[in-house]
């Protein structure tokens, strides 16, 4: 059973074929987008885990034992302290500001360059304790310890990671398929070229055999282009030699491609191959 209808005429079976590829491409553009934005969302909460401790989430860091919640008075900050200045830090955290409280920090983590250091002083210090810190190198980062919001943040990794993974193999599946459908439209369009082509060079009543011939090795191409153009350069007197695509020939435009005295057309299989 033939894929197109066979009793169509050309312009109809092409204009068939046309709406096809556009369905598929259209499909394949919301599919594809669909999956990116999920895929770019997970890797964005992905990247806030990640990374120096000047920028990187610290939900996963840091633990409800490491604050003074819920007071009135007292505030728990966040450092980050380069590792060479982890003893300048301990010399000088408790004199940054007032109404620092004594012998308050802890380190909660380490990267390769810094580390993460917890204090605890009044609220009303707070502004003179980053200024102060901030001339020191030390780092105070914006965070305020909130069970609900890490939760949630938690809650929506796992959600966009478990949707990433249903959606990939449906659609690496509808990606099998509607490339097989896709590959089959090429090589009509490519049949429907052979034809209207054969048609303008040698005219009517169809007189013409198409077939697909597959070198086996690239050495094999060059003998038979010889043999074909032997065979056939009767057919078409202007293709007064082999033409190869690189070669430039004054006053004849070939829109760079190659041109025998039978029609040819190259299906190029390789289709992952990108360079």
């Amino acid at each position: 059973m033939a894929k197109y209808p066979i009793k169509q005429s050309l312009k109809n079976i092409s204009e068939i074929i046309a709406k096809q590829v556009t369905q598929i491409d259209n499909d394949l553009k919301a599919r594809a987008s669909a999956y990116n934005n999920l895929k770019g969302n997970l890797q964005n909460l992905e990247r806030k885990n990640a990374g120096s401790l000047l920028t990187r989430s610290l939900a996963d860091i840091v633990k409800r034992e490491d604050f003074v919640l819920d007071s009135e008075y007292l505030i728990t900050l966040l450092v980050v302290v380069p590792k060479t200045n982890y003893i300048e830090w301990q010399k000088t955290y408790e004199t940054l500001a007032e109404m620092v409280v004594p012998r308050s920090t802890n380190l909660l983590f380490e990267d390769q360059e810094s580390g993460l250091f917890s204090v605890t002083l009044f609220r009303k210090a707070i502004d003179d304790f980053r200024h102060k810190a901030r001339e020191c190198k030390f780092t105070v980062r914006d965070f305020q310890y909130n069970e609900e919001e890490m939760k949630a943040d938690k809650e929506e990794m796992t959600r966009l990671s478990t949707d990433k993974k249903k959606q990939f193999g449906p659609l690496v599946r509808w990606l099998k398929v509607n490339f097989s459908e896709a590959f089959i439209a090429w090589i009509h369009i490519k049949a429907l070229r052979v034809f209207v082509e054969s048609v303008l060079r040698y005219g009517l009543p169809v007189n013409f055999q198409a077939m697909l011939l597959q070198p086996n090795k690239k050495a094999t191409q060059k003998k038979l282009r010889e043999v074909l153009y032997d065979l056939y350069k009767h057919l078409d007197s202007s293709a007064t030699g082999i033409i190869d695509v690189a070669m430039d020939i004054p006053g004849l435009n070939l829109s760079q491609q190659e041109y025998y005295p039978y029609v040819y057309y190259k299906i190029d299989c390789n289709l992952l191959d990108f360079k």
